[in-house]
């Protein structure tokens, strides 16, 4: 028997038409994310990223612009979460689940890298400071070039809808997910989706939306990603819910996005 849970979202809500307003690092703001509400589950307590960039540490639930020098590496360190950042891109490198004790951990208490990198092509540089907005356990990041834009949502918690990447550049671009060593690409038997994991009960599975996959193979998947658009990815309970997955949409999509009434999970990882 399989079970039925009341669903829960399972992607980011969007932020809509721009980030919200930022402080500097020396004077506190009011930012606060949308995504605050689900970062308040159990699979998110304690959670609550840093962000470190030339050795200097940007923590606590407020906005922030933050310089960052050309070829610099964005550092971002949570509790169950770490990963870093190109600053020139926002492309996310070493993914890593830190193992850290949670009713809802996947991960049987060791650290257990995911995705080896998550790259954007965007044709161009971002330039700027990096405005960064953290509310509890959730992050939203945004940089910009001269006709590109990218913003990383992210929370820290032990499973759930934990990382998404949005790229605008007015064209479609390629992303390429590279699994970290020990994670693999499978069919689900009880799903029929594709998800990743390392042969134990960890789920994971990219979310796309406005994103077309060219080619899959057991350690990366390459998507050109409409302007936009967006790849995301969810760990845990979320990967294997049988939802028909995101809408068509590319701005203010959070009501489209919203699962209603229940959502059967029939892999045993969950359903027991």
């Amino acid at each position: 028997m399989f079970q039925i849970r009341q669903a829960r979202f399972l992607l980011f809500p969007f932020l809509g038409a721009s980030l919200l307003a930022c402080g500097t690092a020396s004077t506190p703001g009011e930012a606060r994310s949308p995504l605050t509400a689900q970062a308040a589950s159990a699979a998110c307590e304690g959670g609550a990223f840093r962000v470190i960039v030339g050795g200097v540490t940007y923590q606590g639930n407020r906005g922030f612009d933050i310089p960052v020098p050309a070829g610099a590496r964005v550092q971002l360190r949570g509790r169950y979460v770490q990963f870093d950042l190109d600053g020139d891109t926002l492309s996310a490198y070493d993914y890593v689940m830190t193992g850290a004790a949670n009713s809802a951990d996947m991960t049987g208490g060791v650290r257990t890298p995911v995705f080896a990198s998550k790259v954007v092509d965007l044709g161009q540089k971002l330039g700027g400071t990096l405005k960064a907005s953290i509310s509890d356990a959730a992050i939203v990041l945004e940089r910009r070039g001269s006709s590109a834009k990218m913003k990383i949502q992210a929370k820290d918690c032990a499973q759930g809808g934990i990382f998404q990447m949005e790229p605008e550049t007015g064209a479609p671009v390629t992303v390429t997910h590279t699994l970290a060593p020990g994670m693999y690409y499978y069919k689900n038997p009880y799903t029929g989706k594709i998800n990743l994991g390392n042969g134990t009960d960890f789920r994971g599975k990219d979310s796309p939306q406005m994103a077309t996959l060219n080619l899959q193979a057991d350690h990366f998947s390459v998507w050109t990603v409409q302007s936009g658009g967006r790849m995301g990815g969810v760990l845990g309970e979320d990967a294997v819910e049988l939802s028909a997955g995101a809408t068509k949409c590319v701005q203010d999509c959070q009501a489209q996005n919203q699962i209603r009434g229940t959502l059967p999970v029939t892999d045993p990882a969950y359903s027991n």
